[in-house]
């Protein structure tokens, strides 16, 4: 009796303007001739709780639609909520370094800006450094919202870690962090 699996591996492809080699993870079909000896320990045998990044999927999700539903009422969600809290770090920046500081793509850095100017809690100014460029700047009225919400959005974030004490909250901080850190250092 034979039967398929599937098998996922990276194999390298050619980059078709550039003629560089890069490496993509592909699925494909691999025939098994005795199907009835599956290895219980093989790693894709594992329930979904035993992956950590399905885990970690599952949990920002959670945390999305927990911050969502707080900022639902003013109008705004969780990825303009990010932005106020980088530009509350920054003295003004460029739409681009929003961008890639946030990780999102640059059309959508510009709709969550307009949409701040809009309510007035973000303003696009000229660079200091470049007239011909603008940076975009933490309004007054940006600095009320997030000194207003600061605390409800701890209590969201109480309410997701709620079953992990103080070190095991500071401890997962930690670790997040440093994976955090890593992953934005990667192209």
């Amino acid at each position: 009796m034979s039967a398929s699996c599937w098998n996922l591996h990276v194999v390298p492809t050619r980059g078709t303007e550039t003629g560089t080699e890069t490496r993509e993870p592909a699925i494909t079909r691999q025939h098994v001739t005795n199907p009835d000896t599956i290895d219980a320990d093989e790693p894709w045998m594992r329930g979904l709780h035993a992956d950590t990044g399905y885990l970690l999927y599952r949990l920002g999700l959670r945390s999305g639609q927990l911050f969502n539903t707080f900022l639902q009422e003013s109008g705004l969600r969780l990825r303009h909520y990010a932005v106020l809290r980088f530009l509350a770090t920054s003295d003004g920046v460029l739409q681009r370094e929003l961008s890639a500081q946030l990780g999102y793509d640059p059309s959508a850095i510009v709709g969550l800006v307009d949409d701040l100017e809009k309510l007035g809690f973000a303003e696009r100014r000229p660079s200091p450094d470049d007239r011909r460029s603008r940076i975009v700047v933490l309004s007054e009225d940006g600095r009320t919202f997030l000194r207003d919400t600061d605390e409800a959005g701890l209590r969201v974030t109480n309410d997701l870690l709620g079953p992990l004490d103080a070190t095991e909250r500071d401890t997962l901080h930690t670790l997040l962090r440093r994976i955090a850190e890593d992953g934005l250092n990667q192209p």
